[in-house]
C-alpha cells in the first residue's frame, strides 16, 4: 500500500479516467441571439422558443404540426405521393442520392407534410414545410401534396393553413418545379371561390418561388418574429443593385411596415391566434352570404 492510499479516507476510491461518464452530445443548445445555454428538452417544451430572448429557433414540420393541432382526429394527406427523377438530373451528385440523404436525415419522403384535423376544435387542413429536406424546396411532390390538401379542405368545407419554411423551387426538377407555382395558386383560387379561408404563416426562412407564389395570397398572412422573408437573398440583391440595404431588410418586422404581412405572432400563441382568425373569417363569410 502506497503512502497516498494510507492518507486517503477508506470511502474515497480512485476513478479510472477511461471509465468516466461523458455528457451525451445534443443535450444543450446555445441560443444564437442571446447566447444563453439552453437545455434541449426545456427548449422543445417551449416550442423551440428561447425563454430568455424569445428567439424563434427553426422547428421541424412534424413538431410544429404536433404543437399547433389538436391531438385527436388527425390524418395525413398525400403521403403516398413520392418524388421521381424525371429529368435524370445530376449536378455534383445525382438527384436520387440527395433524396435518399434527405430521407435518412429527416425521416420524411419530401419537403411538405399535410395533415387534416382541428385547432381548438375548429376543423381544418394544415400543410407545413420541412426545411431540413433539401432546404424545404418545392418540387412536384410538394405541389401535388399542397393541392391534395386544398382539395380535401374543399371536400370537407374547412379552412386551409400553410406554414412555409423554404428556400424556393427545387432546381433538380427544373421547369416541373416552377410549374407548381401556377398549380398551387389555381387550387387556392378554387378554395376562395368556395368561400373557405386560407391562412399563410411565414416562418424562417420563406424565400424564392414559394414567396412569389402562394405564401402571400392568404386571407390572413402571419409571420413569426424576425423571420427571413423574400425572393432573392439580401446578399444577392446588394451585389446586383450595389446599394446598402436598410437594417432588418426582408425580416418580418420590416415587411409589416410595408404592408406585406398582416401581423407578427409568437409561435406559442399561434394556436389561439389562428383559431380567432378563422372564427372571424367564417363570420365575415356568413355575413356576406346573408347580405347577398
Amino acid at each position: 500500500m502506497s503512502w497516498l492510499e494510507k492518507l486517503l479516507p477508506p470511502k474515497i476510491t480512485h476513478t479510472d479516467p477511461t471509465e468516466r461518464r461523458s455528457v451525451p452530445e445534443g443535450l444543450w443548445i446555445k441560443c444564437p441571439s442571446c447566447e444563453a445555454v439552453l437545455y434541449k428538452t426545456d427548449l422543445e417544451k417551449n416550442q423551440n422558443v428561447c425563454p430568455h430572448c424569445s428567439h424563434h429557433h427553426r422547428i421541424g414540420a412534424r413538431a410544429r404540426l404536433n404543437a399547433f393541432m389538436d391531438a385527436e382526429g388527425r390524418y395525413e394527406i398525400g403521403q403516398e405521393v413520392l418524388p421521381v427523377d424525371a429529368l435524370k438530373f445530376k449536378d455534383s451528385r445525382k438527384y436520387p442520392e440527395r433524396l435518399k440523404e434527405a430521407l435518412e436525415t429527416t425521416g420524411e419522403t419530401d419537403a411538405l407534410v399535410v395533415i387534416g384535423g382541428a385547432v381548438q376544435g375548429v376543423s381544418l387542413v394544415a400543410a407545413c414545410f420541412e426545411f431540413d429536406f433539401m432546404g424545404g424546396s418545392m418540387g412536384s411532390v410538394v405541389g401535388e401534396r399542397f393541392v391534395r390538401g386544398v382539395e380535401e379542405a374543399i371536400a370537407q368545407k374547412v379552412p386551409f393553413v400553410c406554414f412555409t419554411a423554404t428556400g424556393g423551387a427545387r432546381m433538380q426538377e427544373g421547369l416541373l418545379s416552377l410549374m407548381q407555382m401556377a398549380k398551387t395558386n389555381a387550387a387556392l383560387t378554387r378554395l376562395a371561390k368556395k368561400g373557405l379561408p386560407y391562412i399563410s404563416v411565414l416562418t424562417d426562412p420563406t424565400m424564392g418561388g414559394v414567396s412569389a407564389g402562394f405564401a402571400f395570397v392568404g386571407d390572413v398572412v402571419i409571420a413569426e418574429p424576425k423571420a427571413l422573408i423574400g425572393f432573392a437573398g439580401p446578399r444577392v440583391i446588394e451585389n446586383t443593385v450595389r446599394v446598402k440595404l436598410p437594417e432588418g431588410f426582408q425580416r418580418a418586422e420590416f415587411l409589416i411596415t410595408k404592408g406585406a404581412v398582416d401581423f407578427i405572432c409568437d409561435r406559442r400563441e399561434l394556436r389561439a391566434t389562428v383559431a380567432s382568425c378563422l372564427a372571424m373569417l367564417q363570420r365575415q363569410s356568413a355575413d356576406a352570404v346573408v347580405a347577398d
